[in-house]
């Protein structure tokens, strides 16, 4: 089911949802995608819970939302899908989503949080070329020739994976990941979360991907592993990249349900 909501700053997105019992859960998509990047996730979890996603600004049906972009903002955009589905929730996202769900999980209506190589940390002077080069040189393509490139580099993809990313790039301009790094101020060593991970107050599910292939540090583990706490665990998919949850599906959905059974 879709509806649309309102943000509080009159700024509005899609939000999906899947399931009619169980307790919530929220997901979080990362950059260039969107709501229906979820879609099995929401489909492996709905007899047992209510899934929401939600088209995050700059993407998928949002994709006219020019922002602000700030990682405040983006946690009252989730503070806001909260209130709308009205009781505590548990949290998932990935990647800039992962960085949005650690932030809600330190708020009253999260319960527990999954974070698929969540950006924990980007240092300064790596945004252009870890992120925004990607995106500029996608997105200048046509349209045909942006879902060729894409469905040919995505060949391995689910069917269902593969239509998300189609849907969150369609209308999508470069500018919003611009923004997401400037008004985070990267370039100043503004995007760090790192203190916010020590003795993390919630029950914490990391996935992080492999050496060389996470967003994620070895010192970022290092620090999960050693400050994070009690509440925190970390799985590492040795042999996966950063889209984890699309690549070795039925690991992460297995963990994932583990996961919020405890809850």
């Amino acid at each position: 089911m879709e509806q649309m909501l309102t943000f509080d700053d009159g700024a509005t997105t899609t939000l999906e949802s899947w399931g009619t019992a169980g307790p919530p859960v929220i997901c979080v998509h990362g950059i260039t995608s969107s709501r229906r990047s979820w879609e099995r996730t929401a489909l492996a979890l709905e007899g047992s819970y209510r899934i929401f996603a939600y088209d995050q600004r700059g993407h998928g049906d949002a994709a006219d939302v020019r922002g602000p972009m700030t990682l405040e903002r983006s946690l009252a955009d989730l503070a806001d899908v909260a209130r709308a589905v009205g009781a505590p929730a548990a949290l998932l996202g990935h990647s800039w989503g992962g960085a949005v769900v650690l932030l809600g999980g330190r708020e009253a209506f999260a319960t527990r949080v999954v974070a698929v190589d969540p950006m924990i940390y980007v240092p300064p002077e790596t945004w252009r070329k870890e992120y925004l080069d990607d995106v500029e040189r996608d997105l200048a393509m046509t349209p045909a020739a942006r879902e060729t490139e894409l469905r040919r580099r995505l060949s391995s993809w689910h069917d269902r994976d593969l239509a998300g990313k189609l849907h969150a790039v369609k209308s999508m301009r470069a500018e919003a990941i611009r923004d997401l790094g400037e008004q985070n101020r990267v370039d100043a060593s503004g995007w760090d979360l790192r203190r916010l991970m020590i003795g993390y107050p919630k029950p914490l599910l990391v996935f992080a991907a492999g050496p060389g292939e996470s967003v994620m540090s070895d010192e970022d583990l290092d620090l999960l592993g050693k400050r994070g706490g009690e509440n925190v665990e970390v799985v590492r998919f040795a042999d996966q990249g950063h889209n984890l949850h699309r690549t070795d599906f039925n690991r992460y959905i297995e963990a994932t349900k583990a996961f919020l059974a405890n809850g």
